[in-house]
């Protein structure tokens, strides 16, 4: 409850403008950090469906072709 109170006191240019800055300046590497790994996860994940797709798509293929061709 008090920084709520010492944040109320102060006027609307601290609060939306100031406040935000110091945040971002103590916490910026933080923040990137967290951010690029979030990013970094997400695009080894989707690299790792297509891959899987692809493998589970040319097994599919190959094995029906295969079958097929041994019906002859």
């Amino acid at each position: 409850m008090a920084v709520r109170e010492i944040v109320a006191g102060m006027p609307w240019w601290v609060k939306w403008i100031a406040l935000p800055v110091v945040v971002l300046v103590v916490f910026g590497g933080l923040i990137a950090s967290v951010v690029g790994f979030v990013i970094a996860l997400v695009f080894k994940v989707l690299i790792l469906v297509a891959l899987v797709g692809g493998l589970v798509f040319a097994v599919r293929k190959f094995t029906s072709s295969s079958s097929s061709r041994g019906d002859w």
